[in-house]
């Protein structure tokens, strides 16, 4: 890992450790770390970035529970395996994007109902369109006015 992979920045709201956390989730789940791929110690990252071992070491216990990385004794930490099963997102995957999302948009200074309708409109956007043959709402299915 290079060591500008990952930056803190001490003037944020964000918490060192949720900053941590938030960029190698995001290099992780975006293929950039890869399976394998060792992570720097705790003491290593915490000494690159200037904070408390305490701090990194939190950052990469939630990795851990979150299935992101392991760590094995002798080993060192890893990025872990992608989960297999079937193609849909693991409910901890969404959960690490949909928190770095709103780690990043409350450090912008978004706040709730803004980071809400953020999500609605790129939902709105990302969704297939309606089948030309399904009735549109308010209208019968020969196209004339319900009204």
């Amino acid at each position: 890992m290079s060591e500008a992979a990952v930056r803190v920045d001490t003037t944020s709201q964000v918490p060192p450790y949720e900053q941590i956390r938030a960029q190698l989730a995001a290099l992780i789940v975006t293929g950039r770390l890869t399976e394998g791929e060792r992570l720097p110690t705790v003491r290593q990252l915490a000494t690159d970035l200037g904070l408390a071992p305490g701090t990194a070491a939190r950052a990469y216990r939630e990795l851990e529970a979150a299935g992101l990385i392991r760590t094995r004794r002798g080993a060192g930490t890893r990025v872990a395996a992608p989960p297999t099963g079937p193609a849909r997102p693991h409910p901890v995957q969404l959960a690490t994007l949909a928190r770095d999302f709103t780690s990043s948009a409350r450090a912008l200074g978004a706040d709730t109902e803004a980071i809400l309708n953020a999500v609605r409109d790129a939902l709105t956007r990302t969704l297939p369109e309606r089948p030309p043959s399904a009735p549109q709402r308010g209208t019968s299915s020969s196209g004339s006015s319900t009204e």
